[in-house]
């Protein structure tokens, strides 16, 4: 245990500074041009729901030796354009200890399992040590499934069982469950230590310390980063170019995932008309956030589509119209109150160049006379 930690928590600097960083975190948001009250009351609510993930995350959840695969983005907790069509799942793991999922597939479209070197609460950036899908995910007949997490591959693999690859570095687990329907069944996953028993240690100072100071890094870490890139966005206005995905890798994002990020602006009688021919690839899928890189929501909104929910023309291609207004036409998304954001494109293990998506602003009342 070190005296330090504890010393901190005894004369109450590990909660002051905790305190002083959430407060700081503040001028983050009050710093950021984009000042109409929507925006401003949607970047502090971000920052409350950034400390409820991060304690969760940190303080509740952050033992290696009693791993939980806990939903920490969700409806009501965002960050980074998270994707509606995803459920996100992540544990905290050591590249020391030996682990396995266990599962039933359920009917998601797609499953993936990434580990990844630390976690947003180092702020050093979460590059991949590893990842498998549904796509080489050994399954058995009757839908069960194991998955075996370890720095060292095994010997052999029994049916049913497939490898994820970890390092001495690796410190988070992420799955993601990719729901392209909103009757697609969920799989069934549960982690546990391999090894000595699960149990994990009583709270310790140096645990409370560490789990504080993580919190009030990704808070402030995370609102650093995410407003950084809307700035970046902002220079490419109502476009679409390609995200590198250097960067998308080393922030968490999926290797075989290509991301189109950006922002858009409308005025009321305005549209975003977006036209693209998808390539060969899993699936894909496109959808608006607010300037703080929260998806809009999506519980009532329609604020996404995706290649099952979208109309596609006899050619393969498909068109896309963002819009206050409903202007009557096929993948219509509504803004939800909002005359700006950000906004992701993505196209999920395409074959080749996966290619840009054409983005022009129109009237509203010119959008069903377009070729």
């Amino acid at each position: 245990m070190s005296d330090e930690a504890t010393k901190r928590v005894i004369d109450g600097a590990a909660w002051r500074e905790l305190c002083d960083a959430l407060k700081n975190a503040g001028d983050i948001v009050l710093a950021d041009p984009a000042a109409d009250p929507l925006t401003r009351a949607e970047g502090f609510r971000y920052l409350s729901r950034l400390t409820r993930a991060a304690l969760q995350t940190f303080v509740e959840h952050n033992d290696p030796r009693a791993p939980v695969l806990q939903r920490v983005v969700h409806e009501t907790a965002k960050m980074g354009a998270d994707n509606p069509d995803i459920v996100y799942f992540n544990a905290a793991v050591s590249g020391a200890v030996d682990y396995r999922i266990r599962g039933r597939r359920g009917s998601v479209h797609y499953l993936s399992f990434a580990t990844q070197v630390g976690h947003y609460g180092k702020g050093q950036g979460m590059p991949p040590t590893g990842q498998i899908d549904s796509s080489s995910l050994a399954v058995r007949a009757d839908g069960s499934f194991e998955i075996l997490l370890s720095s060292t591959p095994p010997a052999a693999l029994a049916e049913g069982q497939s490898y994820l690859p970890m390092t001495a570095e690796t410190g988070t687990v992420i799955v993601r469950q990719i729901r392209l329907r909103p009757e697609e069944v969920l799989a069934e996953l549960v982690i546990e230590r391999l090894g000595e028993g699960a149990r994990p240690e009583p709270l310790t100072p140096e645990l409370l310390d560490a789990g504080f100071q993580s919190t009030a890094m990704l808070v402030n870490g995370a609102a650093m980063l995410f407003s950084a890139w809307t700035r970046m966005f902002q220079e490419h206005e109502n476009q679409l170019p390609r995200f590198d995905p250097e960067i998308s890798n080393r922030f968490g994002g999926l290797a075989d995932v290509a991301y189109y990020h950006s922002y858009w602006r409308l005025a009321p009688d305005e549209a975003l008309v977006i036209d693209a021919k998808p390539p060969p690839c899993d699936h894909w899928n496109f959808q608006l956030n607010n300037h703080w890189m929260e998806s809009l929501d999506y519980r009532y909104f329609r604020i996404h589509t995706n290649s099952a929910r979208a109309t596609q023309r006899a050619d393969g291609s498909v068109r896309v119209v963002v819009a206050h207004q409903d202007p009557g036409v096929d993948n219509w998304l509504e803004t939800a109150g909002h005359t700006f954001g950000t906004m992701c494109f993505r196209w999920v293990r395409p074959e080749g160049e996966p290619p840009q998506p054409s983005c022009r602003v129109v009237r509203v009342s010119d959008v069903r006379g377009l070729a």
